[in-house]
């Protein structure tokens, strides 16, 4: 198991809140608005019930400047994290390769 994967990420939406909405005074609803998706949509992703998609951290980045690699790898390490978890105890690793003697 990897190390540093022991504290939970930071969900993406949870950034996007407290970095984002919060500093410009948006509500879900203007901030719904301005990213071109439902009021449903973002409150999911802010109130960490729905994971970052690629089309919505495309619209961040775009609305914000900021890259979409950074957004989908915030959600990328928050779900790893959830799958290391439960990580499986029936996996077998892989024979070693067999060596043709020449």
């Amino acid at each position: 198991m990897n190390t540093d994967m022991t504290r939970k990420p930071t969900h993406p939406g949870c950034v996007f809140l407290e970095d984002v909405m919060k500093p410009r005074n948006l509500s879900v609803t203007e901030a719904a608005r301005l990213l071109g998706v439902s009021r449903k949509a973002l409150s999911e992703f802010v109130n960490e019930k729905a994971a970052l998609s690629p089309e919505m951290a495309l619209r961040i980045s775009k609305a914000t400047g900021t890259s979409v690699e950074s957004w989908m790898n915030m959600q990328q390490k928050l779900t790893l994290w959830y799958a290391m978890q439960n990580e499986p105890d029936n996996v077998i690793p892989f024979p070693l390769p067999i060596v043709k003697e020449g």
